[in-house]
């Protein structure tokens, strides 16, 4: 049919494939203006994309609208954008469009230009434009890690009652060469010092017996100290403990330049790629109320706090590392192997060094008050702690005549003990209660009492009076949890509701006095060596920390 054709030909190949002559015609035109046969494949039937079919005087009212209301730093929603073209069509006296419609035509304007029309450069060129070169510094593993948090967009359910307590907190390590996720903490707590030391400190130390503990096949092979650390300018990254803590590593702890959210862009993006993985699980939220319509998240929640962590390492360790990273044209888990390793004609950086002391570590990066030792020994918000290590110490100078106060660290999931920095070992020391009968409590615990007596019109608190307030709020919270989501999240606040694995081996195993053995003996955080059997130095970020029923009498 090509070529030179009569129209008696065309009409005997068209009767004997059974199509209409028009039809081939078309087929014959198409492929002699192209020549290419794609252009015989059939186009996609319906209405065309971009076809509109709205009046052109509800087209200049929407564009109107859109222009002058919606990008406008005034920020108005999509309703209050709705409502005006509805009005202004009234008063033209033409018919409305369907709110729908006037919402896709919002929809279809570039995400980028609405964020800058819209007052919000910032989080366009956080989220929209390209990561421009090599972020500063970030040429070989753990040069670079940035750090920050986002709340789980699921619902979680209680252990005992599997009733709804509400969304997570995830606090996530991003190493910027490699895009591992070198840590991470999940909690119902709110983002502090604490998730962010427990991050740290689970970035540094080996996976492989907090894999066990949960229960997770895989692999999970970073760890090492960090050259620094990236962070935005909350008040948790600007703490005393985490700068502290930073500097005796020797990790540079950097602050985001304000206004440019482009350098949070590695972790941002990873948010992004984790909230989409979220959205699968059941109980998950959404951020639009009309999205929401018929779903309730409650109503389908399954996982609790554990199990949600399960799955959440379990992707990242056997999904998310290993699945091919646009930017990089490698898995990260590749890319961590190769900037360890050597890859062409670039040198791998070696295995990153360990701390010598991992327990010692995890004590580090915890909130730390300073105290001057008295006869009784020291004192935290009303509650007074013992150990005879802590003798020599009662009302001691320094070297300018002034009481000496000396570094307490606590873990405020369980305050019932401090880790004392003994000044003439270099060594954390464990400090129980001075009344060892009063149970372990959670610093939350201890705050909701304290708040609950200063309603009464107390302005003094004894301790008895304080313990005996948490024994009446923990009665109420059991009596109240089968019915109230808040008293079923207060139980979670509890130290016995925080999950016990296997207590892995440390410095101090061997049958002394829990009391009163020393955490460590090191001098000085200091890396030494890396372990032939990443087994060898347990993870001992994950384990909390347990009250010590046996002390030395006084």
């Amino acid at each position: 049919m090509l070529g030179r054709r009569s129209r008696a030909a065309v009409g005997a190949a068209a009767k004997k494939h059974d199509v209409g002559i028009t039809t081939l015609y078309r087929w014959i035109n198409a492929y002699e203006s192209s020549e290419q046969l794609t252009a015989l494949i059939p186009g996609k039937r319906g209405r065309p994309a971009g076809l509109r079919l709205l009046a052109v005087e509800q087209e200049v009212i929407i564009e109107a609208a859109i222009r002058d209301r919606y990008l406008n730093k005034r920020r108005p929603t999509e309703q209050e954008v709705v409502d005006y073209v509805q009005q202004m069509c009234r008063k033209a006296g033409t018919r409305a469009p369907n709110h729908n419609t006037i919402r896709a035509r919002i929809h279809a304007i570039p995400k980028n230009l609405a964020l800058r029309r819209r007052g919000r450069a910032d989080l366009a060129r956080g989220r929209y434009e390209p990561l421009r070169g090599h972020f500063p510094g970030a040429s070989y593993p753990l040069a670079v890690v940035q750090i920050d948090h986002t709340p789980g967009d699921v619902i979680l359910v209680d252990e005992r009652t599997r009733k709804p307590l509400g969304r997570p907190w995830l606090t996530l390590a991003i190493d910027v060469y490699t895009r591992m996720v070198v840590g991470l903490h999940v909690s119902f707590d709110n983002p502090s010092f604490k998730s962010v030391g427990a991050c740290i400190a689970q970035a540094i130390c080996t996976k492989s017996a907090y894999l066990k503990s949960l229960g997770v096949e895989g692999e999970w092979p970073v760890w090492g100290l960090m050259s620094s650390i990236h962070v935005d300018n909350g008040k948790d990254f600007r703490s005393k403990g985490l700068i502290r803590a930073c500097e005796n590593y020797c990790i540079d702890l950097q602050w985001r330049p304000v206004g440019k959210p482009e350098y949070g862009g590695h972790i941002e993006r990873l948010m992004g790629t984790v909230a989409k993985e979220l959205a699968k699980i059941p109980g998950k939220t959404f951020a639009n109320t009309r999205d929401r319509k018929g779903y309730d998240p409650e109503s389908e929640a399954v996982m609790t706090l554990r199990e949600f962590e399960q799955y959440f390492v379990d992707y990242l360790v056997n999904v998310y590392h290993k699945r091919l990273h646009t930017q990089l044209n490698v898995p990260p888990l590749t890319q961590w192997q190769r900037g360890i390793e050597g890859f062409d004609e670039t040198p791998g950086r070696g295995m990153p060094p360990l701390p010598a002391d991992p327990e010692r570590l995890r004590i580090d990066f915890l909130p730390y008050i300073e105290r001057t030792v008295q006869r009784y020994g020291v004192q935290k918000d009303h509650i007074k702690y013992y150990d005879p290590v802590l003798d020599p110490y009662i009302n001691a100078k320094d070297d300018s005549g002034l009481p000496r106060s000396h570094c307490f660290r606590y873990d405020p999931r369980d305050i019932s003990v401090l880790y004392f920095m003994d000044p003439g070992t270099k060594a954390y020391v464990r400090i129980p209660y001075a009344d060892l009968s009063h149970p372990p409590i959670s610093e939350w615990e201890r705050r909701a009492a304290v708040s609950d007596l200063q309603k009464q019109g107390r302005a003094e608190i004894e301790e008895d009076v304080l313990f005996a307030t948490i024994e009446r709020l923990r009665a109420r919270i059991d009596e109240a949890a089968q019915t109230s989501k808040s008293a079923r999240r207060a139980l979670t606040k509890r130290p016995m509701s925080q999950p016990a694995p296997a207590r892995p081996s440390s410095a101090h195993d061997g049958g002394d006095d829990l009391s009163t053995s020393p955490v460590s003996a090191t001098k000085q955080p200091s890396a030494t060596r890396v372990p032939a059997d990443t087994d060898e130095l347990a993870d001992l970020f994950n384990e909390p920390i347990q009250p010590f029923d046996v002390r030395l009498n006084r």
